[in-house]
């Protein structure tokens, strides 16, 4: 066992007992600097709605957490992926656990070791395990982040699970992005894993992958009812707004969109491409190579370009100098941020910035090249150094690249590994074994 561990564990023990013994005003006076924003906010919510001393989930009503079961889809999921689910659960001596948008939990499998343990608080079919239920955990954690969260020890506000490290991820419904759950892994405290939040939240993005298809009136009504504004990758035109001067993020891969300090900006698809090239270009281009870049040999006039570059300056607020045409402001990129860290040899952040194809279905040549470059660069990259981790990230967003997956398995070999039961689970999803 690490003695780093340990002394983790008894940090966090400490001053889980500082706070939960000191009265409202005082309490979170003397708290360690590492403990985690969500954390204390969760601990601080916790505290208000449930004894720290609580020994168990309390259980919902059997029947309804059965007939909710019978109608999720996320039921389908678990089949179609549950000998891999029980597999890591038996490799791992973990726990993992199926919710629903409640954080109530609908199906679970353990390890010998770990399903008494869990049985114990009830971290069973219908156990309740809400923040309001039992306090601080990794799965309503995740479902109030909406992201991947992990819960290590005395972080957990009931002391009944100060044994556990438990990581979580929402499962969401690919086509409207509702929350459908939370695929949860967890076991003893002396057993947690680097590996652990990126197999948790590639778990869950085998069950997005795996739900049937087919309620898609339902979808897209959800869709259009939420619907504001265009997303970045709509057609049409859109009036400008005025935006202050500050960061400007690009999402390139997987997905189109555009941000300024952290608020999406309303830009058709094409403006999007302007901005994706100029963020590439950081040394500018002049009109005529933009055009090239974007436009190639259609006959698209030097005006319409400028017009478009004009919206785009007063959206931004300014933040395009001409002559050559440059943005002048700061940007952050995910399509730059793989290249970089590929030039610099980190393999796995690669692979967790890559979501995608760049921009797919451009027309524009400057980015198909440059995306085409990108997705040879990373994927030579694993071929010829299969990172376990890099290579579960990477699946994330290419579930489909049999070849990288089968490197990766192959290089395993039997050697026991964290990724190995899910590395060879998306293996047999992406060949339909």
């Amino acid at each position: 066992m690490s003695t780093g561990l340990r002394r983790r564990r008894l940090r966090l023990t400490k001053a889980w007992d500082r706070y939960v013994h000191r009265d409202r005003d005082s309490r979170t006076d003397e708290l360690p600097e590492d403990l985690r924003p969500e954390i204390v906010a969760s601990w601080e919510r916790s505290a208000d709605a449930v004894s720290p001393d609580v020994a168990e989930a309390p259980l919902a009503d059997p029947e309804d957490t059965e007939k909710t079961w019978e109608t999720t889809p996320l039921r389908t999921a678990v089949t179609r992926i549950e000998e891999d689910l029980r597999r890591a659960a038996e490799d791992g001596d973990l726990v993992v656990a199926v919710t629903d948008p409640s954080a109530r939990i609908l199906w679970t499998y353990g390890s010998r070791v770990m399903r008494r343990r869990a049985e114990r608080v009830n971290f069973v079919p219908g156990g309740r395990w809400d923040e309001a239920s039992v306090g601080t955990n990794a799965l309503d954690l995740a479902l109030r982040l909406d992201d991947v969260a992990t819960v290590y020890s005395a972080e957990h506000f009931s002391s009944c699970v100060h044994g556990w490290v438990c990581w979580a991820a929402p499962v969401h419904d690919p086509v409207t992005g509702r929350q459908l759950g939370v695929l949860d892994l967890s076991t003893t405290w002396d057993r947690t894993h680097p590996m652990g939040t990126a197999t948790a939240a590639a778990f869950a993005r085998l069950l997005e992958q795996a739900l049937p298809a087919g309620r898609t009136a339902e979808r897209t009504a959800e869709r259009t009812a939420g619907r504001t504004l265009p997303a970045a990758g709509d057609s049409g035109s859109v009036a400008s707004r005025p935006a202050p001067r500050g960061v400007l993020e690009l999402r390139l891969l997987g997905r189109a969109e555009a941000r300024l300090d952290g608020g999406r900006l309303p830009l058709t698809r094409r403006q999007v491409e302007i901005l994706a090239l100029l963020a590439l270009h950081p040394e500018g281009l002049s009109l005529d190579a933009l055009h090239a870049q974007l436009y190639g040999d259609r006959s698209v006039s030097r005006a319409t370009l400028k017009a478009e570059i004009s919206h785009l300056r007063a959206v931004l607020g300014g933040g395009i100098s001409s002559r050559p045409y440059r943005l002048e402001m700061p940007v952050r990129c995910d399509a730059g941020e793989v290249l970089e860290c590929l030039r610099e040899g980190r393999l796995v952040d690669a692979a967790a910035a890559y979501h995608g194809d760049l921009l797919a279905g451009t027309d524009a040549p400057g980015l198909a090249e440059f995306g085409a470059y990108l997705t040879v660069a990373l994927r030579e990259a694993l071929l010829t150094t299969p990172d376990p981790e890099a290579v579960l990230r990477y699946a994330a967003a290419a579930p489909h690249d049999v070849e990288v997956l089968e490197r990766a398995v192959r290089a395993l070999g039997d050697t026991p590994h964290a990724a190995g039961p899910l590395l060879r689970a998306r293996l047999r999803m992406a060949t339909g074994a």
